[in-house]
C-alpha cells in the first residue's frame, strides 16, 4: 500500500492557463487573439506546463522536508510531554537514623502486559526521625494559647477542641518536609457525636508561606476518640514559625465544619498522650531516565554548528544539565536560550532542541552592507563540547493510574514498598507533522504577541501540549485582567470526570505564565483560571425497540450522553462541549433518537447538579444556559425505558 502523497498545492495544467488568460486584459488590454494559434496563447501554455510539473514535484515532497520549511519560519514540533508524580517510600520500621533515596532512583510498573513504565525520583529525599517538643492548644476566644506538655507528661486527660477554629498545634525541632508522619494518639471516647468515619478535623502545615492541608494517608483515631495512629503526607516544604510566642516546625489538627449531612462534635475530644515517628517519605518522579555527562563533539571554530546527543528526545533542562564547553581556558557552562535573535557576538548561547536533542550555535548573518554580524559566540576551535548530563522520556504512556508504579529498579536500604497513591500527569507524544501543518499557520498569524483574544488563545495553547482546552475572556472593565479558563489534557475515561480532575498544577501554571509574560502588551493582567463548571443530570424516559436487549441500549444511550456532554470530548466536532451554547432537552432527545436500538423519546429532563454535595439543584428544566466562563460537565445521567 503506497503512503498517502501530500498536496502542497492543488492546482493543475488547466489552472495555470486560466489564471494566466484572465490576467491578460488587466495588463495587457490591447492583445485580445486568445486563440490556441496565438504565439503568447503557446507561450501561455508552455509556462503552465513547466508549472504544473514543478507543483507536481512540490507535492512529492516528504514530512521531514516540510519540517525543515516551517524550522526556516521558527515553527518546531512540540517534543513529547514527560509525565510526573509522586512516589511515596515506605520504611521497613522506625528507625533512629536517618534514611536517604538519592536522586535518580527508579522505580518501574509492575508485571503486567505491554514493556514496563520507568520512573526516576528527580530530587534527594531524606527521611529523619522527628523530635516532638511542643504540644498547643489555641483558640479564637480569651484563652489563647495553652501548654498541654505538662499533663500529657503526666498522663492526664486534655481536651483538644471548643469552638470552630480552635486547633491543637504540634511543634518539632526540625523540618518533616517530605515524611510521612505517623501520630500515635492515647485517647478517650470523649468527642461524641460525629462520625468517626469523617470527623470535622482538617490537619495542617506550615510551609513557611501559609497552612497547607495535609492528606490522611490513614486515620484509626475515629477522630481522636479511641487509642490509635494517625499517618500524615506532609509538603515538600515545612517552615519555622512562632506560636504562642515558640518557635518550631508546626502541624496542627483544627476543628472545621462538619460536611453536608454530617454531625458535630456534641463534646470535644480528649487526649493523654501522642509520640511522633516518620514511617516513610514522599519524592517527586517523572518519567524519564537519567543520562550521564557525554561529550557531542568538537568545536571547528565556524558559526553555525550543531552537535547532537545520543539520545532523544530530551527533556527540558533541570538545574545542573548545562552544556560544556572545554577549552584551552578551562570549563565554561553556555547559556541555553530560546533563539538568537538577541543574542550578540560575544554572548555564550546555544539553543537545544528538545525534540530531536540538537545543540546548535550562533550563526553568521551577511548584513545588506556586505558585514557579517554574529549571532551568539562561537566556541574556539579544537574546543571539546559535552553536556553534564541529561533527560530522556516522555509520551503518553507515562501518564500510569494509581498504584502502579511498585518495582524498585534501585537497590534502596530500609525501604520494603513504594508506590504512586496517584495517578501520574502531564505525558503526552511528540507534535505529528499534521499538527504542525495546522499550528504553523496560527503561529504566523499571531505575529508571537499577545494582542487579540485569539492571540492569547493560541499561544496559550502552544505554551504546553498538557492543555486541551483555553477560553479568552476579555476584561470586564478598563484596567482588569484578562482572564485564560484553561482546560488541561485529560486521559479519555468510560465513566463521570470529577470535578477535581480539571484542577490545574502548579508547574502548569508557571509553565503558562512564563510563555505568555514576555509575549503580553506593557500594563495587560493575565488571570489563569478555570472555567466554572455546571454539573448537569439528565432523566431520560426512552421507549426500546421490540427485540433488542433493554440493558445494553440504556448504557449505550447514557455512554453516548456522557460523551456528548464532555467537556474535553464533547460536542458536535468531538473537540469539548462549546463555552456559551445552550443545552436543550430537545437536542438531548434528537441525539438520543440516533441511539441504535431507541423506538422512541417520551421524556427528558434537566438538572442543575451540585458538582460537590451530589444532588440535584432546583426544579427539571428544558434549558440550560451557560455562561460566558462556564462548561458542562455531566454527572448522574439516568436512562428508563418503558
Amino acid at each position: 500500500m503506497p503512503l498517502p502523497v501530500p498536496t502542497l498545492d492543488d492546482r493543475r495544467f488547466q489552472d495555470f492557463v486560466d489564471e494566466a488568460k484572465r490576467a491578460i486584459p488587466r495588463h495587457c488590454p490591447e492583445w485580445t487573439n486568445h486563440n490556441l494559434n496565438d504565439p503568447g496563447v503557446a507561450l501561455i501554455e508552455l509556462f503552465a506546463w513547466m508549472c504544473d510539473q514543478l507543483t507536481y514535484r512540490l507535492n512529492q515532497v516528504p514530512d521531514r522536508l516540510y519540517l525543515q520549511f516551517l524550522d526556516l519560519l521558527g515553527i518546531e514540533p512540540f517534543a513529547p510531554g514527560v509525565a510526573a508524580c509522586d512516589l511515596t517510600f515506605w520504611l521497613s520500621d522506625v528507625l533512629d537514623h536517618d534514611v536517604r533515596v538519592p536522586a535518580g532512583s527508579q522505580v518501574a510498573t509492575g508485571s503486567g502486559p505491554g514493556e514496563a513504565v520507568v520512573f526516576g525520583t528527580v530530587e534527594d529525599l531524606v527521611m529523619s526521625p522527628p523530635r516532638l517538643t511542643q504540644v498547643l492548644t489555641t483558640t479564637a476566644g480569651p484563652d489563647g494559647t495553652r501548654d498541654l506538655m505538662p499533663s500529657l507528661r503526666l498522663g492526664l486527660d486534655e481536651p483538644c477542641f471548643a469552638a470552630e477554629g480552635d486547633a491543637v498545634n504540634l511543634g518539632f525541632a526540625q523540618s518533616l518536609a517530605g515524611s510521612a508522619l505517623r501520630l500515635t494518639f492515647s485517647a478517650s471516647a470523649a468527642g461524641t457525636g460525629i462520625n468517626p468515619g469523617n470527623p470535622p478535623i482538617a490537619w495542617q502545615a506550615w510551609t513557611g508561606q501559609d497552612w497547607s492541608l495535609l492528606p490522611v494517608h490513614r486515620d484509626s483515631t475515629g477522630g481522636l476518640n479511641r487509642p490509635g495512629e494517625i499517618i500524615l503526607l506532609m509538603p515538600r516544604s515545612h517552615g519555622a514559625q512562632a506560636v504562642g510566642g515558640r518557635t518550631a516546625y508546626w502541624i496542627r489538627a483544627v476543628l472545621r465544619d462538619p460536611d453536608p449531612g454530617e454531625p458535630a462534635y456534641t463534646r470535644p475530644p480528649r487526649i493523654s498522650a501522642v509520640s511522633a515517628a516518620v514511617v516513610g517519605g514522599t519524592a517527586a518522579a517523572e518519567h524519564s531516565e537519567v543520562l550521564p555527562a557525554e561529550v557531542v563533539g568538537r568545536s571547528d571554530g565556524r558559526p553555525g554548528q550543531v552537535f547532537s546527543t545520543a539520545r532523544g528526545p530530551v527533556a527540558p533542562r533541570r538545574p545542573g544539565e548545562h552544556v560544556l564547553v572545554t577549552g584551552p581556558d578551562g570549563d565554561e557552562i553556555w547559556t541555553e536560550v530560546s533563539d538568537f535573535t538577541r543574542s550578540g557576538p560575544y554572548d555564550r548561547h546555544f539553543v537545544w532542541d528538545s525534540a530531536s536533542g540538537a545543540i546548535r550555535f550562533g550563526p553568521a548573518v551577511r548584513q545588506p552592507d556586505g558585514w557579517v554580524r554574529r549571532h551568539g559566540a562561537v566556541p574556539a576551535e579544537g574546543a571539546t563540547v559535552s553536556v553534564t548530563g541529561y533527560r530522556v522520556g516522555g509520551g503518553a504512556a507515562g501518564n500510569v493510574g494509581a498504584r502502579t508504579l511498585v518495582a524498585p529498579r534501585t537497590p534502596l536500604p530500609y525501604i520494603t514498598t513504594v508506590t504512586n497513591l496517584r495517578a501520574a500527569t502531564g505525558g503526552s507524544d511528540p507534535e505529528t507533522v499534521d499538527e504542525v501543518k495546522v499550528r504553523g499557520p496560527l503561529t504566523l498569524r499571531t505575529g508571537r504577541r499577545a494582542v487579540t483574544s485569539a492571540d492569547f488563545e493560541q499561544l496559550t495553547l502552544e505554551s504546553s501540549p498538557r492543555i486541551a482546552r483555553v477560553r479568552c475572556v476579555p476584561p470586564e472593565r478598563p484596567g482588569g485582567p484578562v482572564r485564560l479558563l484553561i482546560v488541561p489534557q485529560l486521559l479519555p475515561v468510560q465513566g463521570f470526570r470529577s470535578i477535581d480532575d480539571f484542577a490545574l498544577e502548579e508547574a502548569l501554571l508557571e509553565q503558562v505564565t512564563q510563555s505568555l509574560e514576555p509575549r503580553r502588551l506593557v500594563g495587560t493582567r493575565i488571570e489563569l483560571t478555570t472555567p466554572y463548571y455546571v454539573g448537569v443530570s439528565v432523566e431520560a424516559t426512552i421507549r426500546v425497540a421490540v427485540g433488542r436487549g433493554a440493558a445494553g441500549v440504556r448504557h449505550a444511550a447514557e455512554q453516548l450522553l456522557r460523551s456528548w456532554l464532555d467537556p474535553i470530548e464533547g460536542g458536535a466536532d468531538g473537540t469539548g462541549w462549546p463555552f456559551d451554547k445552550d443545552l436543550t432537552a430537545a437536542a438531548i432527545a434528537l441525539r438520543l433518537e440516533g441511539v441504535e436500538g431507541v423506538a422512541s423519546i417520551e421524556d427528558v429532563c434537566l438538572y442543575e447538579y451540585d458538582l460537590r454535595t451530589g444532588e440535584r439543584v432546583g426544579p427539571a428544566r428544558e434549558v440550560l444556559k451557560p455562561g460566558a466562563d462556564s462548561l458542562f460537565l455531566p454527572a448522574g445521567l439516568s436512562v428508563v425505558n418503558r
